[in-house]
Protein backbone atom coordinates (compact mmCIF):
# COMPACT_ATOMS: atom_id res chain seq x y z
CA UNK A 1 0.00 0.00 0.00
CA UNK A 2 1.65 3.04 -1.27
CA UNK A 3 1.38 6.36 1.32
CA UNK A 4 -1.29 8.04 -0.50
CA UNK A 5 -3.77 5.17 -0.15
CA UNK A 6 -3.04 5.23 3.45
CA UNK A 7 -4.68 8.79 3.42
CA UNK A 8 -7.31 8.46 0.67
CA UNK A 9 -10.00 7.54 3.59
CA UNK A 10 -9.41 9.79 5.97
CA UNK A 11 -12.04 12.57 6.70
CA UNK A 12 -12.04 15.50 5.15
CA UNK A 13 -8.86 14.14 2.83
CA UNK A 14 -11.25 11.72 0.84
CA UNK A 15 -12.50 15.13 -0.61
CA UNK A 16 -9.97 16.60 -1.88
CA UNK A 17 -8.61 16.06 -5.57
CA UNK A 18 -5.60 13.18 -6.42
CA UNK A 19 -3.54 16.42 -6.81
CA UNK A 20 -4.33 18.11 -4.07
CA UNK A 21 -4.20 15.09 -1.88
CA UNK A 22 -0.80 14.27 -3.06
CA UNK A 23 0.17 17.84 -1.90
CA UNK A 24 -0.97 16.87 1.76
CA UNK A 25 0.69 13.21 1.89
CA UNK A 26 4.22 14.83 0.18
CA UNK A 27 3.77 17.45 3.14
CA UNK A 28 2.43 15.73 6.06
CA UNK A 29 5.00 15.07 8.77
CA UNK A 30 4.86 10.71 9.52
CA UNK A 31 6.09 9.77 12.84
CA UNK A 32 6.63 6.41 15.26
CA UNK A 33 5.32 6.68 18.80
CA UNK A 34 5.92 4.33 21.16
CA UNK A 35 3.67 3.01 23.87
CA UNK A 36 3.35 5.54 26.63
CA UNK A 37 4.25 8.24 25.22
CA UNK A 38 1.97 11.44 25.08
CA UNK A 39 1.17 12.78 21.64
CA UNK A 40 -0.88 15.72 22.44
CA UNK A 41 -1.83 17.07 25.24
CA UNK A 42 -5.49 18.36 26.88
CA UNK A 43 -5.98 22.58 26.23
CA UNK A 44 -3.29 22.18 23.28
CA UNK A 45 -3.78 25.03 20.41
CA UNK A 46 -1.78 23.81 17.86
CA UNK A 47 -2.32 24.07 14.64
CA UNK A 48 -2.14 20.28 13.45
CA UNK A 49 -4.96 17.67 12.25
CA UNK A 50 -3.72 14.11 13.71
CA UNK A 51 -4.66 11.36 12.01
CA UNK A 52 -3.83 7.53 13.65
CA UNK A 53 -2.13 5.47 10.80
CA UNK A 54 -1.27 2.37 12.78
CA UNK A 55 -1.69 1.19 16.26
CA UNK A 56 -4.16 2.65 19.41
CA UNK A 57 -4.39 5.70 20.90
CA UNK A 58 -6.38 6.61 24.37
CA UNK A 59 -8.28 10.00 24.72
CA UNK A 60 -8.28 11.19 28.16
CA UNK A 61 -10.33 14.21 29.25
CA UNK A 62 -9.73 15.35 32.72
CA UNK A 63 -12.79 17.89 32.58
CA UNK A 64 -15.23 15.15 31.46
CA UNK A 65 -13.51 12.25 33.46
CA UNK A 66 -13.82 10.04 30.28
CA UNK A 67 -11.25 7.58 28.21
CA UNK A 68 -11.43 6.85 24.87
CA UNK A 69 -9.46 3.98 22.87
CA UNK A 70 -9.28 4.19 18.96
CA UNK A 71 -7.44 1.65 17.35
CA UNK A 72 -6.15 2.33 13.57
CA UNK A 73 -8.26 1.34 10.70
CA UNK A 74 -11.33 1.72 12.90
CA UNK A 75 -14.52 4.22 11.99
CA UNK A 76 -13.11 6.77 14.41
CA UNK A 77 -9.47 6.42 13.13
CA UNK A 78 -10.78 7.91 9.58
CA UNK A 79 -11.25 11.54 11.90
CA UNK A 80 -8.25 13.66 13.16
CA UNK A 81 -7.72 13.41 16.84
CA UNK A 82 -9.33 15.66 19.46
CA UNK A 83 -9.45 17.94 16.42
CA UNK A 84 -11.23 20.65 18.04
CA UNK A 85 -9.01 23.81 19.63
CA UNK A 86 -8.02 23.46 22.61
CA UNK A 87 -8.13 20.01 22.62
CA UNK A 88 -10.93 18.15 24.39
CA UNK A 89 -8.45 15.51 25.67
CA UNK A 90 -4.96 14.63 25.83
CA UNK A 91 -3.21 11.83 23.67
CA UNK A 92 -1.41 8.76 24.91
CA UNK A 93 -0.21 5.84 22.55
CA UNK A 94 -1.46 2.47 24.11
CA UNK A 95 -0.16 0.32 21.28
CA UNK A 96 3.07 1.35 19.05
CA UNK A 97 1.47 3.73 16.52
CA UNK A 98 2.09 5.56 13.72
CA UNK A 99 0.82 8.96 13.46
CA UNK A 100 0.63 12.06 10.82
CA UNK A 101 0.63 15.67 11.69
CA UNK A 102 -1.02 17.90 8.80
CA UNK A 103 -1.06 21.51 8.90
CA UNK A 104 -5.21 22.23 9.42
CA UNK A 105 -4.71 25.79 7.55
CA UNK A 106 -3.30 24.41 4.53
CA UNK A 107 -5.83 21.23 4.61
CA UNK A 108 -9.02 23.98 5.14
CA UNK A 109 -7.80 25.94 1.84
CA UNK A 110 -7.12 23.72 -0.26
CA UNK A 111 -11.06 22.30 0.46
CA UNK A 112 -12.12 25.40 0.12
CA UNK A 113 -10.47 25.73 -3.02
CA UNK A 114 -12.32 22.97 -4.70
CA UNK A 115 -15.47 23.27 -3.14
CA UNK A 116 -15.86 26.64 -3.67
CA UNK A 117 -14.98 25.65 -7.74
CA UNK A 118 -17.18 23.15 -7.81
CA UNK A 119 -20.45 25.29 -6.19
CA UNK A 120 -19.60 28.32 -8.29
CA UNK A 121 -17.32 27.32 -11.16
CA UNK A 122 -14.75 29.63 -9.99
CA UNK A 123 -11.30 28.53 -12.13
CA UNK A 124 -9.28 26.63 -9.73
CA UNK A 125 -5.36 26.03 -10.50
CA UNK A 126 -4.32 22.30 -10.36
CA UNK A 127 -1.60 21.65 -8.28
CA UNK A 128 -0.01 19.65 -10.48
CA UNK A 129 3.20 17.40 -8.90
CA UNK A 130 4.56 17.67 -11.90
CA UNK A 131 5.59 21.03 -11.61
CA UNK A 132 7.11 23.06 -8.41
CA UNK A 133 3.76 23.65 -6.18
CA UNK A 134 6.20 24.58 -3.39
CA UNK A 135 5.29 28.72 -3.91
CA UNK A 136 1.83 27.84 -4.21
CA UNK A 137 1.39 25.44 -0.98
CA UNK A 138 3.89 28.49 0.56
CA UNK A 139 1.62 31.26 -0.51
CA UNK A 140 -1.38 29.02 1.21
CA UNK A 141 0.17 28.82 4.80
CA UNK A 142 0.71 32.27 4.88
CA UNK A 143 -1.08 34.35 7.28
CA UNK A 144 -2.39 36.83 4.53
CA UNK A 145 -3.70 33.93 2.30
CA UNK A 146 -5.35 32.57 4.92
CA UNK A 147 -7.73 35.61 5.10
CA UNK A 148 -8.68 35.88 1.17
CA UNK A 149 -11.70 34.44 0.01
CA UNK A 150 -10.94 31.20 -2.25
CA UNK A 151 -12.16 32.88 -5.18
CA UNK A 152 -9.26 35.73 -5.11
CA UNK A 153 -6.85 32.61 -4.62
CA UNK A 154 -8.12 31.19 -7.28
CA UNK A 155 -7.55 34.26 -9.78
CA UNK A 156 -4.16 34.69 -8.40
CA UNK A 157 -2.52 31.63 -9.38
CA UNK A 158 -4.19 32.02 -12.37
CA UNK A 159 -2.98 35.41 -13.22
CA UNK A 160 0.64 35.03 -11.55
CA UNK A 161 2.97 35.26 -14.88
CA UNK A 162 6.23 32.86 -14.60
CA UNK A 163 9.50 34.87 -15.27
CA UNK A 164 12.99 33.98 -16.10
CA UNK A 165 15.48 35.65 -14.28
CA UNK A 166 19.72 35.51 -14.18
CA UNK A 167 21.72 35.56 -11.22
CA UNK A 168 22.96 39.23 -10.42
CA UNK A 169 19.52 40.96 -12.41
CA UNK A 170 18.25 43.75 -10.94
CA UNK A 171 14.35 43.16 -10.58
CA UNK A 172 13.38 46.29 -8.56
CA UNK A 173 15.41 49.48 -8.45
CA UNK A 174 14.56 51.99 -5.76
CA UNK A 175 13.42 55.24 -7.20
CA UNK A 176 11.76 53.30 -10.22
CA UNK A 177 7.35 53.39 -10.19
CA UNK A 178 6.14 50.15 -8.87
CA UNK A 179 4.33 47.92 -11.72
CA UNK A 180 4.25 44.42 -10.31
CA UNK A 181 4.25 42.13 -7.31
CA UNK A 182 6.84 39.31 -7.48
CA UNK A 183 6.66 36.09 -5.85
CA UNK A 184 10.33 33.64 -5.47
CA UNK A 185 8.76 30.84 -7.18
CA UNK A 186 12.77 29.57 -7.36
CA UNK A 187 16.25 31.42 -5.98
CA UNK A 188 17.12 33.74 -3.92
CA UNK A 189 17.48 37.52 -3.71
CA UNK A 190 18.80 40.31 -2.03
CA UNK A 191 17.19 43.57 -0.81
CA UNK A 192 19.10 46.78 -0.21
CA UNK A 193 18.70 50.40 0.44
CA UNK A 194 20.96 52.86 -0.77
CA UNK A 195 21.22 56.07 2.07
CA UNK A 196 21.03 59.96 0.84
CA UNK A 197 24.71 59.88 1.76
CA UNK A 198 25.68 56.74 -0.89
CA UNK A 199 25.57 54.18 1.28
CA UNK A 200 24.04 51.43 0.58
CA UNK A 201 22.70 48.94 3.43
CA UNK A 202 21.71 45.36 2.63
CA UNK A 203 18.14 44.67 4.32
CA UNK A 204 17.74 41.07 4.14
CA UNK A 205 17.41 38.36 1.87
CA UNK A 206 14.48 36.57 0.10
CA UNK A 207 13.94 33.05 -0.62
CA UNK A 208 11.62 30.73 -2.45
CA UNK A 209 7.89 31.36 -1.42
CA UNK A 210 8.44 35.14 -0.39
CA UNK A 211 6.85 38.15 -2.08
CA UNK A 212 8.39 41.59 -3.07
CA UNK A 213 7.32 45.05 -4.77
CA UNK A 214 4.06 44.87 -2.76
CA UNK A 215 5.08 48.51 -0.77
CA UNK A 216 5.36 50.35 -4.13
CA UNK A 217 2.10 49.36 -5.34
CA UNK A 218 0.53 50.13 -1.93
CA UNK A 219 2.12 53.16 -0.91
CA UNK A 220 1.20 54.67 -4.77
CA UNK A 221 5.24 55.59 -4.43
CA UNK A 222 8.47 55.16 -5.93
CA UNK A 223 10.67 51.95 -5.03
CA UNK A 224 12.10 52.31 -2.11
CA UNK A 225 14.98 49.51 -2.23
CA UNK A 226 16.68 47.52 -4.70
CA UNK A 227 16.06 43.51 -4.98
CA UNK A 228 18.58 41.88 -7.10
CA UNK A 229 19.14 38.17 -7.97
CA UNK A 230 21.57 36.23 -5.77
CA UNK A 231 20.77 32.79 -8.20
CA UNK A 232 18.78 31.67 -11.25
CA UNK A 233 15.76 31.37 -10.46
CA UNK A 234 11.81 32.01 -11.77
CA UNK A 235 9.45 34.65 -10.14
CA UNK A 236 6.05 34.93 -10.13
CA UNK A 237 4.70 38.28 -11.45
CA UNK A 238 1.21 39.95 -10.88
CA UNK A 239 0.27 43.16 -12.37
CA UNK A 240 -0.80 46.33 -10.55
CA UNK A 241 -4.32 46.33 -10.93
CA UNK A 242 -4.91 42.41 -10.05
CA UNK A 243 -2.52 43.08 -6.82
CA UNK A 244 -4.99 46.21 -5.68
CA UNK A 245 -7.77 44.29 -6.49
CA UNK A 246 -7.10 40.58 -5.29
CA UNK A 247 -4.99 40.79 -2.63
CA UNK A 248 -4.75 44.88 -1.11
CA UNK A 249 -8.67 45.78 -1.39
CA UNK A 250 -9.72 42.53 1.05
CA UNK A 251 -6.82 42.93 3.56
CA UNK A 252 -6.03 46.61 4.40
CA UNK A 253 -8.33 47.35 7.41
CA UNK A 254 -8.69 51.20 8.38
CA UNK A 255 -9.88 52.84 11.95
CA UNK A 256 -10.95 56.29 12.25
CA UNK A 257 -9.16 58.15 14.80
CA UNK A 258 -11.86 57.84 17.82
CA UNK A 259 -11.02 53.62 16.89
CA UNK A 260 -7.83 54.29 16.45
CA UNK A 261 -7.39 55.43 20.54
CA UNK A 262 -10.29 52.63 21.71
CA UNK A 263 -7.87 49.88 20.26
CA UNK A 264 -4.97 52.01 22.37
CA UNK A 265 -6.48 52.41 25.32
CA UNK A 266 -7.16 48.44 24.95
CA UNK A 267 -3.57 48.02 24.41
CA UNK A 268 -3.17 48.25 20.71
CA UNK A 269 0.55 49.34 19.48
CA UNK A 270 0.68 52.36 17.57
CA UNK A 271 3.29 52.43 14.83
CA UNK A 272 4.43 55.78 13.12
CA UNK A 273 6.20 54.22 9.70
CA UNK A 274 7.52 57.19 8.70
CA UNK A 275 11.18 58.53 8.38
CA UNK A 276 13.44 58.84 11.57
CA UNK A 277 13.16 62.52 10.74
CA UNK A 278 9.56 62.82 9.94
CA UNK A 279 9.11 61.24 13.46
CA UNK A 280 11.26 63.53 15.45
CA UNK A 281 8.70 66.17 14.12
CA UNK A 282 6.18 64.79 16.14
CA UNK A 283 3.65 62.26 16.23
CA UNK A 284 0.93 60.89 18.32
CA UNK A 285 1.27 60.37 21.97
CA UNK A 286 3.10 56.69 22.75
CA UNK A 287 3.36 55.67 19.22
CA UNK A 288 6.59 54.19 18.22
CA UNK A 289 9.04 54.99 15.43
CA UNK A 290 9.47 51.74 12.92
CA UNK A 291 10.03 53.39 9.47
CA UNK A 292 8.36 51.28 6.27
CA UNK A 293 11.95 50.35 4.77
CA UNK A 294 12.89 48.70 8.09
CA UNK A 295 9.47 46.91 8.52
CA UNK A 296 10.80 43.71 7.27
CA UNK A 297 13.92 43.21 8.92
CA UNK A 298 12.13 44.59 13.07
CA UNK A 299 9.26 42.72 11.96
CA UNK A 300 9.89 39.62 13.98
CA UNK A 301 10.55 41.59 17.28
CA UNK A 302 6.56 42.90 17.58
CA UNK A 303 4.98 40.82 19.56
CA UNK A 304 1.97 38.91 17.29
CA UNK A 305 -0.25 38.44 19.80
CA UNK A 306 -0.95 42.10 20.33
CA UNK A 307 -3.11 44.12 17.86
CA UNK A 308 -1.16 47.52 15.79
CA UNK A 309 -2.24 50.51 14.32
CA UNK A 310 0.11 52.28 11.75
CA UNK A 311 0.02 55.66 11.03
CA UNK A 312 1.68 57.97 8.85
CA UNK A 313 1.23 61.16 7.25
CA UNK A 314 -1.32 60.43 5.04
CA UNK A 315 -1.82 56.64 5.24
CA UNK A 316 -0.24 55.33 1.86
CA UNK A 317 2.63 54.13 3.74
CA UNK A 318 0.81 53.20 7.17
CA UNK A 319 -1.60 50.67 4.16
CA UNK A 320 1.63 49.42 2.74
CA UNK A 321 3.21 48.39 6.40
CA UNK A 322 -0.15 46.98 7.35
CA UNK A 323 0.02 44.24 4.26
CA UNK A 324 3.67 43.66 4.91
CA UNK A 325 2.83 43.19 9.02
CA UNK A 326 -0.29 40.87 7.98
CA UNK A 327 1.82 38.55 5.71
CA UNK A 328 4.01 38.15 8.54
CA UNK A 329 0.90 36.97 10.91
CA UNK A 330 0.19 40.27 12.96
CA UNK A 331 -3.22 41.99 13.54
CA UNK A 332 -2.78 45.03 12.13
CA UNK A 333 -5.17 48.21 11.27
CA UNK A 334 -4.39 51.96 9.32
CA UNK A 335 -5.66 55.11 10.69
CA UNK A 336 -7.44 56.45 7.96
CA UNK A 337 -6.42 59.74 5.81
CA UNK A 338 -2.54 59.64 8.27
CA UNK A 339 -1.83 61.86 10.44
CA UNK A 340 -2.89 64.60 8.47
CA UNK A 341 -6.46 64.44 9.25
CA UNK A 342 -5.75 64.97 13.08
CA UNK A 343 -6.61 68.54 14.50
CA UNK A 344 -3.82 70.62 14.50
CA UNK A 345 -2.38 70.34 18.40
CA UNK A 346 -4.55 67.19 18.96
CA UNK A 347 -2.90 63.67 19.44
Amino acid sequence: MTSIDLFRHLIPLNALSEESLGEVVRRAAIESVRAGQTVFREGDTDHDSIYLLSGGMLLRSRELGSERLVDAGSDAARYALAQLKPRQSSGVVKRDATIARIDSSLLDRLITLEQSAQAGGIEVVEFDQSADSDWMMTLLRQETFQQLPAANISALFARFEPVDVKAGQVIIKQGDRGDHYYVIREGRANVSRKADSGKVAMLGELNAGQGFGEEALLAGAPRNATVMMLTSGVLMRLGADDFNALLKAPLVRTVTLAQARELAKAGAGLLDVRTEDEFRQGSIKGSVNLPLYLLRMKAPQLDASRKFVALCETGSRSTAAAFLLAERGLDVYVLAGGLSTLPRGGS
